[in-house]
C-alpha cells in the first residue's frame, strides 16, 4: 500500500527492536526530525526482542493507537506490513534491493547511526523521500522532544490498570525513592560497563545513593522501590534495606542475559512498562547507570534525581527540578 501521510508524501520511519527505553528515546529523535522537516512518521517495531512473531509491530502491542504526535501524522499499527514507503531512501543502504537489506552487520548499523546523527545536527532536510532510523538514537534530540513522546503515547489499558493497582498498593501515602539498577545479567552492556568495573563497589555506590536519598527531608513515610534486571541485585539491596519492595516478575537465569527477551514473551514488555511508569511516579529517582534508557522517563519527570556522573562513575550528582510531572497513566 502506498501512503501519503504528509503533504509531500515524505516520511521518517523509526525502526527499533531493543528494550522499550531505547525504542522510545530513538522514537523521540525520529519524531523530532519528522516534525522539523514536515514529514509523516512510521513506527515500525517489527522483530521486537519482546515478541516471537517477526511481522508483529510491537508498538500497538504495548501502546494505544495514535494518529498524530505534536501535529506529525503517525502510522503505528500492523498496516506497516503493507506500506510501501517511497524512495529514494536515507541512509543509502536502504536503496539496495530488499533481499540485500535483510542482513546488516553491526558496523553498518553504527555507520547509519553516525550518518543519521550528522543529518539531525545539520538542521536541514535531505532529498530522500524516506529517512529510515534503524539505529540507537539516544542523545540525538533535546529533552522537550522526549517529553513530547512520553506525553503523547499511553500504555494499553491493561498495562495502565496494573500500574494504578500497584501505585495504590505500594505508593499511596508514602514518599517513594525509586532505584533503577541496570546490571546486564551477562549481556554485553557496552556503555554501561565502566559503572560495573567492580561489582562490589558498584553495589555499594547504589547503597550510598539510597542512604543519601533517605537522608533528605520527606513529607511522608519513606519506601524504596527497586527496578532491576538481576535477581542478585534484588537480594543484595533487600538485605541492606528491609523496607525495599519490588514488583514481582520473572527474571532470566543468572548470567542468561537481559529481561527484554522473546523467551519471556509480551509479558516481559508489559512488566518493563509497569516498572518504567511507576519509576516515573516516584518522588526521588536513583539511576545506575545514568546511561540506561529505561530510566529516562523518570529522569525527565521525577522531581529529585540522584545519578552518577557520566564522566566519572564514582561521583554522585543530585538535582531537584520543578519540571511538570507526566500525567499519571
Amino acid at each position: 500500500m502506498r501512503v501519503n501521510g504528509s503533504r509531500m508524501g515524505r516520511f521518517v520511519v523509526s525502526r527499533r527492536r531493543e528494550g522499550l527505553g531505547d525504542c522510545l528515546w530513538s522514537l523521540a529523535s525520529a519524531w523530532d526530525y519528522a516534525r522539523r522537516t514536515g514529514r509523516a512518521l512510521g513506527i515500525d517495531w517489527r522483530g521486537s526482542c519482546y515478541l516471537d512473531d517477526p511481522f508483529a509491530n510491537a508498538f500497538p502491542v504495548f501502546f494505544k493507537p495514535i494518529e498524530e504526535i505534536g501535529g506529525v501524522p503517525v502510522i503505528c499499527d500492523d498496516q506497516i506490513n503493507h506500506v510501501s514507503f517511497p524512495g529514494p531512501f536515507f541512509p543509502s543502504w536502504w536503496n539496495k534491493p530488499s533481499i540485500d537489506c535483510v542482513y546488516r552487520p553491526d558496523e553498518q548499523i553504527f555507520q547509519e547511526r553516525d550518518e543519521l546523527s550528522g543529518l539531525f545536527r545539520a538542521q536541514d532536510d535531505c532529498e530522500a523521500n524516506t529517512v529510515i532510523c534503524d539505529a540507537c538514537l539516544m542523545w540525538r534530540c533535546d529533552e522537550e522532544a522526549e517529553r513530547t513522546i512520553f506525553r503523547s503515547i499511553t500504555p494499553r489499558a491493561e498495562i495502565e490498570d496494573r500500574i494504578e493497582a500497584l501505585y495504590q498498593e505500594h505508593f499511596a501515602g508514602h514518599s517513594v525513592i525509586g532505584v533503577h539498577v541496570r546490571h546486564g545479567n551477562g549481556e554485553n552492556i557496552m556503555d554501561h560497563a565502566p559503572y560495573w568495573a567492580d561489582q562490589k563497589i558498584a553495589l555499594e555506590q547504589v547503597c550510598t545513593a539510597i542512604r543519601m536519598a533517605k537522608a533528605q527531608p520527606h513529607p511522608k513515610p519513606v519506601r524504596v522501590f527497586l527496578c532491576t534486571d538481576s535477581a542478585k541485585v534484588v537480594d543484595h539491596l533487600s538485605g541492606a534495606f528491609p523496607e525495599l519492595f519490588t514488583v514481582p516478575k520473572r527474571f532470566q537465569a543468572d548470567q542468561a542475559g537481559p529481561l527484554h527477551s522473546a523467551a519471556l514473551g509480551a509479558e516481559g514488555g508489559f512488566s518493563a512498562l509497569v516498572e518504567m511508569y511507576l519509576l516515573g511516579r516516584c518522588d526521588t529517582a536513583i539511576r545506575f547507570p545514568p546511561t540506561s534508557a529505561f530510566s529516562r522517563y523518570a529522569r525527565l519527570f521525577v522531581p529529585r534525581i540522584i545519578e552518577f556522573d557520566l564522566n566519572d562513575p564514582r561521583r554522585l550528582i543530585s538535582s531537584d527540578r520543578a519540571f511538570e510531572r507526566s500525567p499519571a497513566p
